[in-house]
């Protein structure tokens, strides 16, 4: 099984703190948005002792958590009830969350995932897609899961929730998966959430799910998953709105953060988008992408700001992605003030990306792309600057690149930029980019993102 102990969690903490501490580009770096959803402090506290919890990572608490969450949700206390979880490792099943609530880990509490796959139930598809994202039909449960609550708290003093995802992935690799795997925190329908010092770890697919939500926070939180680790997102804001992600490490297996808003004509007909997201003060490694839209887009996504971000050993740094069939509007999309070391791709905008739920996708509802602003981009050992592949019957318009610099790895695997069916400018762009993105300067091109 994947393990951390404590030095290496300590070393995380530090690079965070010392990268949040320095940013090559200017002084914005301390901006907040986790205003947005204001802190509520409990009077009433339970702990999961007094429900029979047991803490030796061997006594199953399925039961302890489903009825001290069933105590909170009855009893209604003026401003919520805090349930405790001290010191040991709790082993659950699946268990639901209840509005006016907060779940806090104590320093040395672990929640940990029972591997017994008959403990999860099945649960409906979202229905922005229609069917399970992996499988036909149902999918898992998540870990901690909520559906139509607010006011629910999920902090501590960076315990850990532990999916024990290996059981989960060995079935993704051998095949034998009969349904989609439960990501480790789905909160759906959901509204004034705030997720905070905890570290997450092992999930079994997607990490923190927020779909169709709006005022989500998510700040000061580890993500861990080994690189290997199929499908493992870090966050995935999900036809969800007014989310604010900062001052996090994650280091996983697949995008670290993907907006997302449904899938091709499941996604269409649901018609949610994510709109209003920042992005900011986030660090991390992964195979695939750091900052990612996409690929499933079908909703729309707008108003999206990434700042102050900083990557290594990364598959693509910053990653836009859609495809035919998609249909949706992608648009509003700033990114500035990135430091990426060792990456395969820099830059990647692309509408060739992703797979379809089934044979009824519409293959001309083609996604729209528009007014992105990438700027302030700094980047060691790139292996290619950047990819930008339109579709021809709809060009990606309004990209505008400035003052970013990428230089490539030692040897001669090096590529130059690629582009197709785009339109755009640069301004003090090294390498120079492609000739589809004219000159900034000429065309009075490139003015900041405002929304």
């Amino acid at each position: 099984m994947y393990r951390f102990d404590s030095s290496v969690l300590l070393f995380f903490g530090v690079i965070v703190l010392v990268l949040i501490n320095w940013a090559p580009f200017g002084n914005a770096e301390w901006a907040t948005c986790t205003g947005i959803v204001p802190m509520s402090y409990r009077n009433d506290k339970i702990s999961i002792k007094d429900f029979g919890g047991v803490g030796d990572g061997v006594t199953l608490n399925t039961k302890a958590f489903r009825e001290a969450i069933y105590r909170i949700q009855h009893l209604k206390r003026r401003g919520g009830t805090l349930l405790y979880i001290p010191p040991g490792e709790y082993l659950t099943g699946p268990f639901n969350l209840t509005s006016r609530m907060t779940l806090y880990l104590a320093k040395g509490a672990v929640i940990k995932a029972t591997q017994d796959t008959k403990h999860w139930p099945l649960v409906a598809p979202l229905p922005s897609y229609g069917r399970g994202r992996e499988r036909p039909g149902g999918r898992y449960m998540s870990f901690i899961h909520g559906d139509g609550l607010h006011d629910v708290i999920i902090t501590g003093e960076n315990g850990t929730i532990d999916g024990q995802g290996d059981v989960w992935w060995n079935m993704w690799r051998q095949r034998t998966l009969q349904f989609t795997r439960p990501s480790l925190i789905e909160l759906m329908n959901s509204r004034s959430i705030i997720i905070s010092n905890v570290i997450f770890k092992n999930s079994p697919f997607w990490n923190i799910h927020p779909v169709y939500c709006s005022y989500v926070v998510i700040h000061y939180v580890t993500i861990l998953a080994p690189a290997d680790s199929p499908n493992t997102d870090g966050i995935d804001p999900d036809s969800s709105s007014h989310v604010c992600i900062e001052d996090s490490y994650i280091s996983t297996g697949d995008d670290l953060v993907a907006v997302k808003s449904g899938w091709d004509e499941y996604g269409i007909a649901y018609n949610r988008p994510s709109h209003g997201i920042t992005i900011r003060r986030v660090t991390g490694s992964s195979p695939f992408s750091g900052i990612a839209v996409g690929s499933e887009t079908s909703g729309g996504v707008h108003d999206i700001l990434a700042e102050h971000i900083n990557l290594f050993n990364v598959g693509v740094g910053i990653h836009l992605k859609t495809n035919i069939g998609r249909g949706g509007v992608i648009r509003n999309i700033t990114v500035s003030n990135v430091y990426m070391e060792n990456a395969r791709k820099g830059i990647k905008i692309s509408g060739d990306v992703g797979d379809h739920p089934d044979e009824n996708y519409n293959p001309n509802a083609l996604p729209i792309l528009k007014d992105v602003t990438i700027k302030d981009v700094w980047g060691e050992r790139v292996q290619q600057p950047g990819l930008i592949h339109g579709l021809k019957n709809a060009p990606f318009t309004g990209i505008c690149l400035s003052n970013i610099h990428l230089h490539g790895a030692p040897g001669p695997r090096n590529l130059p930029w690629q582009c197709s069916d785009v339109s755009g400018a640069a301004v003090q762009v090294s390498p120079w980019p492609c000739s589809e993105l004219t000159s900034g300067l000429q065309m009075g091109a490139c003015s900041s993102t405002i929304f």
